[in-house]
């Protein structure tokens, strides 16, 4: 049975509440054990290149597995990769290990996932934000590896929506890390949600940064690198643009230094809450974040693992099922009308129902 307590529409503004109360900043220690439950069981990480704190999907992974300890009793450690070079290492040693259950996180770590699942077929591995379905069949090739993945299509609508409804300028922007499904996905979203705005009020906001008909915008090639995001941002920022979704990483933390700087510009983040994540100093400027609820798939991944009912049949987040979401607007809550604020509860009831469809060639 599903960990996930049964959906339930709430305004909109308290969403992320339900989501992700309680995950804050990774711990400084990387190892965590409880005294009772699985005694015998034990799980172990490995981060993508950009690190633990990555203020995204790494760190958010991270305080699931360690919820699971405290939880189930387990014994947890995290291995952190810092570069390329350490993806494939970091993965074998968490294999030699010897623990039964191996969490990798995003497309980076897909081959070295794939090469030490079909080696080791007793251990059981999930992966973050990746299918790993090199054949396209709609299913992980390996029996051993369940994917975690996010329709953010969804969530990134309702950002569009918001962005739309509250820019000043009427032009609001995306970019990306790069051109990437999982990147794309939070892109194709945010694009159909500002159109939907249009639509709806008659408007003509438009997005810089992203073409979805032509699956092609604006990347700066990596994740880590803030200086980038900062410059990348500052250009929008120029042609007009006062809101931004950068869906990159910790390159993020430049578009909100830009925003900042820039004054009257606000940022959406990705992947957790910003506003609790970022520095502090950027939380007058973080208008929402798309959430993906990775600490709870998680959590109930493992608990299945150890009830002994691992399967490979991939989690996938929605809005439905409250694994993607948006965040409360805090600061910029007054700048939210409330007519706004509840066309956004309307257009989630809506997606949840099937009465819009949110779609993109990234979907998962």
């Amino acid at each position: 049975m599903s960990r996930y307590p049964a959906a339930r529409l709430v305004p909109i503004a308290g969403i992320a509440a339900l989501l992700l109360a309680g995950c804050g900043a990774a711990p400084e220690q990387s190892g965590a054990t409880t005294d009772a439950g699985a005694e015998d069981y034990c799980a172990r990480m490995v981060t993508n290149s950009g690190g633990l704190e990555d203020r995204s999907f790494n760190q958010t992974s991270w305080a699931g597995l360690e919820r699971a300890a405290e939880e189930f009793g387990v014994d947890v450690d995290v291995l952190v990769s810092t570069s390329e070079t350490d993806l494939a290492p970091n993965v074998e040693q968490a294999v030699g290990s010897g623990c039964q259950f191996v969490l990798t996180v995003g497309y980076e770590l897909a081959t070295a996932t794939l090469e030490q699942a079909e080696a080791n077929p007793d251990t059981h591995f999930a992966i973050v934000d990746e299918t790993v379905d090199v054949d396209g069949d709609g299913e992980p090739d390996a029996d051993n590896i369940k994917p975690i993945v996010f329709d953010t299509a969804q969530a990134a609508y309702l950002a569009g929506y918001l962005a739309a409804g509250t820019s000043k300028t009427g032009t609001v922007a995306t970019f990306g890390g790069g051109n990437q499904p999982p990147v794309t996905l939070f892109m194709d979203g945010f694009v159909d949600g500002v159109a939907k705005y249009n639509e709806v009020h008659g408007t003509q906001v438009r997005v810089l940064g992203w073409d979805k008909e032509a699956q092609d915008g604006v990347f700066t090639g990596d994740f880590e690198n803030v200086n980038l995001g900062k410059t990348t941002t500052e250009q929008l920022i120029a042609q007009g643009a006062d809101v931004i979704l950068p869906v990159a990483g910790q390159v993020g933390e430049g578009a909100a230094a830009a925003a900042l700087e820039a004054g009257g510009v606000s940022i959406i983040w990705v992947d957790n809450d910003g506003y609790e994540t970022l520095p502090e100093e950027y939380r007058p400027i973080v208008l929402t974040s798309v959430l993906k609820n990775t600490e709870d798939a998680v959590v109930e991944i493992v608990g299945d693992d150890i009830d002994g009912t691992f399967s490979n049949e991939p989690f996938v987040g929605t809005l439905e099922n409250g694994g993607v979401g948006i965040a409360p607007f805090h600061d910029l809550a007054g700048s939210v009308p409330q007519e706004l604020a509840d066309e956004l509860t309307q257009l989630q009831e809506d997606i949840i129902s099937g009465a819009i469809e949110v779609t993109s060639p990234s979907t998962p």
